[in-house]
């Protein structure tokens, strides 16, 4: 049966599908090998051949969700052109092709998710999953910088006690680097930075570098919590 696309490559776990459109357009989609650049194009997976990169597209039976606590020193490409290591090299055992879904900085450590479902990642990606974040600053904050970083970030509260302490803010956008610009421009440079949560998600058993499968129970808990709210509304 003829769909998008996008949403061919999304399900075939080569990309997400707005990262699937960016492929389309540059030319790095064939069909039945001819270059397909258009936006809304169909084929059917059943009758033609579809090829991303001059690779052809296969689909898996069953979708892997995985659960990776990212290392400080990493990056979350496939491939670095400085040569640094990738979370990629972590994953032993896994023989699936995956995708991280978003990005953690080379220096950040934290709660990573990576999928061969694109479809998933999609969800995630657009809709408005929270983010919460440890974070440890040279010096404590004091009143004033804690009340302009909550006007830019979130609210704030202490986690572990110490004259360089660590605290804990939820970002209702998911984007760690509006945190640490907001802490830069308080006056207080970020030492380290760890994603703890993603949404309800949170994980303290695993240590960096090690991961887990997610559960079904929190994939579909994910993805409720990541639909816009319009999406949800309609829903209900």
């Amino acid at each position: 049966m003829p769909e998008r696309l996008q949403k061919l490559i999304a399900r075939a776990g080569i990309a997400s599908r707005r990262q699937a459109e960016l492929l389309i357009q540059a030319g790095a989609v064939r069909v039945n090998g001819e270059v397909v650049k258009t936006l809304g194009t169909k084929a059917d997976p059943a009758r033609d051949r579809i090829q991303v990169g001059g690779r052809l597209l296969r689909f898996p039976e069953r979708p892997v969700y995985l659960l990776l606590n990212k290392p400080r020193g990493t990056v979350t490409t496939a491939t670095d052109p400085e040569g640094r290591r990738t979370v990629f090299h972590l994953l032993k055992g896994v023989r699936q092709r995956v995708f991280s879904v978003g990005r953690l900085p080379y220096e950040v450590e934290g709660l990573l998710i990576l999928t061969s479902d694109g479809e998933f990642a999609d969800t995630l990606l657009r809709g408005r999953l929270p983010q919460t974040y440890w974070f440890k600053v040279k010096g404590a904050l004091g009143p004033e910088s804690r009340e302009r970083l909550e006007r830019q970030a979130g609210r704030v509260k202490p986690v572990k006690p110490g004259a360089n302490p660590w605290y804990e803010v939820t970002l209702a956008e998911p984007r760690g680097d509006r945190l640490r610009t907001a802490l830069f421009r308080s006056g207080h440079p970020v030492e380290k930075l760890r994603r703890v949560a993603l949404g309800s998600l949170r994980e303290t058993r695993l240590k960096p570098g090690e991961f887990r499968e997610l559960t079904e129970k929190e994939v579909a808990r994910l993805r409720r919590e990541a639909r816009p709210v319009s999406a949800a509304r309609r829903a209900g």
